[in-house]
């Protein structure tokens, strides 16, 4: 019989492309200068003196929650039904000064997907409802586990709507559409630099590569003790449970923000030398910052890392055979623990994954198998326990007593071939992608430069 093990995973890191929930965090408004002299390079055309008298009351704590984006209205309701599709994800745990913050946050980013749909329509290739719908469907199977409909039911439950998640959606679509128009074409690679980049590749062959995601945030000198504060602020939302992915979307002001802050698959060479200063010391799965680099603050989060070009051994198949007994409801430690130890030693009398279901029989255990199960998708401490197993032999009995004890029997491994490497296309595909999302970047601050919005 063939079957999904049921494996605890409670031990296991997250993966960082999966949908875990959104948090989120403003970023700091710009402090008043309190240096004699106002910093020198870009800043200094401005003039701006080092100690302003404002004339006029500003209070901090009046927030206008709406605006007006080139004719486009954003209403109080389209903040709020954004804000709460962040709220619930962070299961509520969010107080009233920092949600405030990022109900301002959410407006920004509503602000900003309003000038990319726009610039699409102006363009000719807007979101058309079909991709919007069919996007919207995928969110709702891959992300949630559910029918659009149910999807639905559950936004209008936390206080959102489809329609709200729907226009996030439309937006990402036509910015896209609005790049692959107006940017792709003109960003050229010749084949030299391809034939280059993976020269250098074959170089590097055997040297860690290192998957990082990366959540940026811009700092001047003026404003910089405000934007470490928040930056600390999202570390320790992130450390409680909060989706990286969703906060690298929502807030860093690198160009990686539309894919959650992935940097993919990169050398520590290629980073900023505090970046990978730090990097190098990260396992995978942990987090590190706020780093002052050059421009800002980076938070990273070390998703993988690999030897390039090198096989690597948590890629290999393993046939697996799970063994397990459960404990009678309302089962004492004592009784548990007896019951455990004479499975331990049934266990290992068995005689291979052929004689399994047998002596399984003789004790009353369960017996599920798997020939499909990738090394890397299981907890850690069992994937080196595994990878290091002789074939018909089982793990150390593991459990509880609300789920039982079970042994993992390893029947079979296929190890995994040795990468090659991105073929020329791909290479040249990884290229042409970072300099899009580059020349992105300065497409929608241009956007933001000319557009003209009226706050309520």
């Amino acid at each position: 019989m063939t079957s999904k093990l049921n494996i605890s995973r409670k031990a296991a890191i997250s993966a960082f492309g999966r949908s875990l929930g959104t948090t989120a965090m403003a970023l700091a408004a710009f402090a008043t200068a309190t240096s004699p002299v106002l910093a020198q390079g870009a800043n200094a055309p401005l003039n701006i003196p080092a100690n302003p008298q404002m004339f006029g009351t500003n209070d901090p704590n009046v927030r206008r929650a709406t605006a007006i984006v080139n004719g486009e209205i954003i209403t109080g309701t389209d903040v709020e039904q954004r804000l709460a599709l962040i709220v619930s994800a962070n299961g509520g745990k969010i107080d009233g000064e920092e949600k405030e913050r990022l109900r301002m946050q959410v407006l920004r980013n509503l602000i900003d997907e309003t000038l990319q749909i726009q610039e699409a329509k102006a363009a000719d290739v807007p979101a058309d409802d079909g991709q919007v719908d069919a996007s919207y469907e995928r969110v709702a199977t891959q992300n949630f586990g559910q029918s659009a409909d149910a999807l639905e039911k559950y936004l209008a439950r936390i206080g959102s709507s489809a329609a709200s998640l729907k226009r996030q959606i439309r937006g990402e679509i036509a910015w896209q559409n609005l790049l692959r128009r107006n940017v792709q074409p003109f960003v050229n690679v010749s084949e030299g630099e391809v034939q280059e980049a993976m020269q250098r590749l074959q170089a590097s062959k055997g040297t860690e590569e290192y998957r990082i995601g990366e959540i940026f945030l811009a700092a001047t000198e003026e404003n910089k003790p405000q934007v470490f504060a928040n930056a600390e602020k999202i570390v320790e939302q992130l450390k409680q449970g909060g989706s990286f992915v969703a906060y690298a979307r929502q807030y860093s002001e690198a160009s990686t923000a539309a894919v959650g802050g992935d940097l993919g698959w990169i050398r520590l060479a290629q980073l900023p030398t505090e970046l990978a200063t730090t990097a190098a010391s990260m396992g995978p799965g942990q987090l590190a910052g706020p780093v002052e680099i050059r421009g800002g603050f980076s938070i990273l989060y070390l998703i993988d890392k690999r030897q390039v070009l090198t096989a690597d051994p948590r890629d290999a198949l393993l046939s697996l055979k799970q063994i397990s007994i459960e404990f009678p409801k309302g089962a004492t430690n004592e009784i548990a623990t007896k019951r455990a130890a004479e499975f331990a030693a049934a266990v290992k009398a068995i005689k291979g994954c052929g004689d399994a279901e047998a002596q399984a029989n003789k004790i009353g255990a369960t017996v599920v198998a798997n020939d499909q199960i990738k090394a890397r998708d299981l907890p850690g401490a069992l994937q080196e326990t595994l990878l290091n197993l002789p074939i018909g032999q089982t793990t150390p009995p593991f459990g509880s007593i609300e789920e039982g004890v079970r042994v993992l029997m390893l029947c079979g491994r296929d190890d995994p071939q040795v990468n090659s490497g991105p073929s020329f296309d791909e290479m040249m595909a990884q290229i042409e992608d970072d300099r899009v999302n580059k020349r992105a970047q300065t497409y929608l601050r241009d956007l933001r430069r000319d557009a003209v919005i009226e706050y309520n």
